[in-house]
């Protein structure tokens, strides 16, 4: 005779934890709040720091390189983009460590995992309500930036083109998809640590410990492609492709660099959220 499940009137599996109710949840805490003024200041800033010293001065304070702070103060596409180039490195990667590393282990420091599974929510349905609103913070977080960028660079330098370092100019007119473009990537290079933190997260109790791990391994991967001497061992490193967004602001669109950076990032990212998924159905929770 084969067993049957009883499961209370009217109960779905797929509507338990809605994603609105998760987006509250992660929208209340004050992590959240503090990461987003942290990012909303971040332009100001700067604005600050160019009024104070008198705008870029010479090729990358004078050494010789090219960068876009050389043309930081052009327009307000120019100093969107140039907040964006100094904050894609590490600023950024620590809200996505931050909203994916923080999920599955602040239940289980709280001892609340074991509850929201009691209710009963599957697990697969409760990891992937969790990971959809960790991206969707940390991609709003990616975009927060060089928004609140642009409208602050706007009033401070102006609206016009988009002046290349180089030599040439994007006309103003496309500057905000290329921007979105630039933003776009940026956010799928940032899956792989996304993908670490969300791993961790589900292999720790300790949320500091799978932030920090993330942040961490993200930190190995951009010195290991510092080392010349892998060569093109590098081109397999998500960090060897992260100023490849770069290419969407010239006047002839690139893709090359970010077709290869986003096929890298999204391929390891996929295999390290199959890990997480596969690992909590198995894992025993006592937390």
């Amino acid at each position: 005779m084969s067993a049957v499940q009883e499961v209370a009137p009217g109960y779905q599996a797929g509507r338990t934890l809605p994603l609105r109710v998760e987006a509250l949840r992660q929208w209340r805490r004050r992590r959240t709040l503090v990461m987003f003024g942290v990012l909303a200041a971040l332009p100001f800033i700067m604005l600050i720091a160019f009024a104070v010293g008198g705008g870029p001065d010479g090729p990358d304070g004078g050494n010789g390189r090219i960068t876009l702070i050389d043309t930081a103060t052009a327009s307000g596409a120019n100093f969107a983009a140039t907040c964006l180039f100094v904050s894609a490195g590490f600023l950024l990667v620590v809200p996505v460590a931050l909203f994916c590393g923080d999920t599955v282990a602040s239940e289980a420091s709280w001892s609340s995992l074991r509850y929201l599974l009691a209710s009963p929510v599957p697990r697969a349905r409760l990891l992937w309500s969790k990971l959809v609103v960790a991206l969707g913070f940390s991609l709003a977080a990616m975009v927060l930036l060089p928004l609140v960028a642009l409208a602050a660079g706007t009033v401070a330098y102006g609206w016009g083109p988009l002046k290349i370092p180089t030599g040439g100019a994007l006309a103003a007119g496309d500057t905000v998809p290329r921007l979105a473009l630039a933003v776009a990537f940026v956010f799928v290079s940032q899956l792989v640590t996304a993908g670490l933190a969300f791993w961790l997260s589900t292999r720790t109790d300790a949320p500091l410990g799978a932030v920090g791990g993330a942040v961490g391994l993200t930190i190995v991967g951009n010195v290991l492609d510092a080392v010349t001497a892998l060569g093109s061992w590098r081109e397999f490193l998500p960090a060897h492709w992260q100023f490849a967004w770069a290419d969407a602001l010239q006047p002839q669109l690139e893709w090359g660099g970010m077709i290869k950076g986003a096929a890298v990032s999204v391929s390891y990212a996929l295999v390290l959220f199959a890990l997480a998924f596969r690992g909590f159905s198995r894992k025993d929770i006592t937390s």
